[in-house]
């Protein structure tokens, strides 16, 4: 038996949690598009507050140890909300990797140019 395209099965997955949880990414209006990217972007904010908290950021508590094993959960926490985010966005598995892969081309290019002045224009075609 194949094995199935991990990142499109997160999309489906995530599609699947959201409906059982009562929220239709499909067909948004305008409105509850912006409501449910808030809501993302304040979980997602959650929870790099959790994924730092895994780490001992607090350089005068000598008690704070680094927990690996957390810090993996909210890593898997944030791609929960930020699948949920770009499909209420529209987008699709595929839809994601061919930005990922534009965006990455642009990243390289302004390393490579020593990136010391902002082009506005450089990201718009993604």
């Amino acid at each position: 038996m194949e094995k199935p395209d991990q990142f499109r099965e997160l999309f489906r997955m995530q599609k699947a949690l959201n409906d059982r949880i009562g929220v239709q990414t499909d067909g948004m209006s305008e409105e509850a598009k912006a409501k449910w990217i808030l809501n993302y972007c304040r979980a997602m904010t959650q929870e790099i507050a959790e994924l730092t908290d895994s780490v001992p950021w607090k350089w005068w508590a000598k008690y704070q140890k680094f927990d690996e094993q957390n810090a993996r959960v909210e890593v898997v926490d944030l791609f929960h909300f930020l699948i949920s985010l770009a499909q209420v966005l529209g987008m699709s598995a595929d839809d994601v990797f061919a930005a990922y892969l534009k965006k990455n081309e642009v990243n390289f290019k302004r390393q490579d140019s020593g990136y010391t002045k902002k082009d506005e224009h450089d990201s718009k075609h993604i």
